[in-house]
């Protein structure tokens, strides 16, 4: 069912939310969050359609914010607010709400929004593709407990990593390091199979993706090896060698969806690396809502060598493939000392312990180190 609403208001678009829910059946609120999509005309088609896919696993309310400040000084001056309320359908499992602001009312959005939050439960926003400088101090992302942003959307990928990491607070996540979820867990699986010293690492993949810099980064923060990064023909990200005492542990995905593992003194086998969309991502963001420590980690890790071709690295002992999490690797989750017991990686690097399908991306060539410490 379709609401089309003009010059309207706020409450307006509340009262119609609950007509629409009492003509189609469904008198109670069954949604669990708030998703606030800030995007434009060109990109909220694609966006709707992610989130209202993730919503079928997330019921959700859905406010998609659509800017429209006017080019004119005649327009620039007036505001307006139309909206278009969906229930069921399309829509998934909740309710959609595109806002249409315009002219002066296109920079009080949160005005806008606040009243049609669902009360007593969380709110997540999503830049899909042009994001605030500073998400956690813009006037909307101030309503968010999560804020998700899309690097890979951007002009200058790596330049936003940079960017992410000094404006980063807790809440922020990025959806380039959504996308190398199955990778980490399945490296994290392969190095708690092999023990053996990890003495550098190479991240292969498409120039100008971010997902392979976050993973670069996540390795040579765990790992505490150098990690190099080489650029690919794609798709994405197509492969992870990590060199150790007794040979290469490869990963390697030339076809976009299915990878092969490589380990000394096993068969080679098969694991699924299918690149997924942007609801399957926006569906695993929205899965926990607490900070992402090991982005925030990943991200902040020696940012400065982001897209630089640095060829050397603080002299390290090597780590140990089943302790990237203990004395040799130590993280905020990892632990040190003499006689301890080392955790499992998929536990010390902070990935689960089983792959699911999906695919990263990669980024510009270059080494990534240790910083010196």
């Amino acid at each position: 069912m379709n609401i089309d609403l003009t010059d309207t208001t706020s409450s307006q678009i509340n009262a119609a939310l609950v007509q629409a829910r009492r003509a189609a059946g469904i008198p109670a609120v069954g949604m669990v969050l708030t998703l606030v999509i800030v995007t434009d005309e060109g990109n909220h088609y694609d966006a709707l359609k992610a989130a209202s896919e993730a919503s079928k696993e997330h019921p959700s309310r859905i406010l998609v914010v659509i800017k429209r400040p006017g080019r004119s000084p005649r327009d620039r001056k007036t505001a307006r607010l139309d909206a278009e309320v969906r229930i069921a359908g399309e829509s998934g499992t909740g309710e959609t709400v595109l806002l249409r602001l315009h002219g002066e009312l296109a920079g009080h959005a949160q005005s806008v929004v606040l009243p049609l939050l669902l009360p007593d439960a969380p709110v997540v926003l999503w830049w899909p593709d042009d994001a605030p400088e500073h998400p956690s101090e813009d006037l909307l992302g101030r309503l968010a407990a999560r804020r998700i942003t899309d690097a890979q959307a951007t002009e200058d990928p790596v330049a936003t990593l940079a960017l992410r990491a000094r404006t980063y607070t807790p809440g922020d996540t990025d959806l380039a390091w959504t996308r190398v979820t199955p990778w980490r867990s399945v490296l994290a699986a392969a190095l708690d199979q092999k023990h053996s010293a990890i003495t550098s690492a190479v991240v292969e993949g498409e120039a100008y993706n971010p997902s392979g810099e976050l993973l670069a980064l996540w390795l040579a923060e765990r790992l505490r090896v150098p990690v190099q990064r080489q650029v690919s023909e794609g798709p994405g990200l197509t492969a992870v060698r990590l060199e150790t005492a007794d040979g290469t542990i490869c990963l390697d995905r030339a076809n976009g969806s299915l990878a092969e593992l490589a380990m000394p003194g096993q068969p080679d086998r098969h694991v699924a690396l299918q690149r997924r969309d942007k609801s399957e991502l926006i569906a695993e963001e929205l899965r926990r809502l607490d900070p992402d420590e090991m982005y925030a980690s990943a991200v902040k890790f020696g940012v400065s060598r982001l897209g630089k071709g640095i060829s050397g690295a603080a002299e390290q002992p090597a780590a140990r493939a089943g302790a990237a999490g203990g004395a040799a690797a130590s993280g905020s989750s990892g632990k040190a000392g003499g006689g301890a017991r080392p955790e499992p990686a998929h536990k010390a690097a902070g990935a689960p312990a089983h792959p699911a399908g999906g695919a990263g991306d990669a980024g510009t060539g270059g080494t990534v180190g240790k910083a010196a410490s």
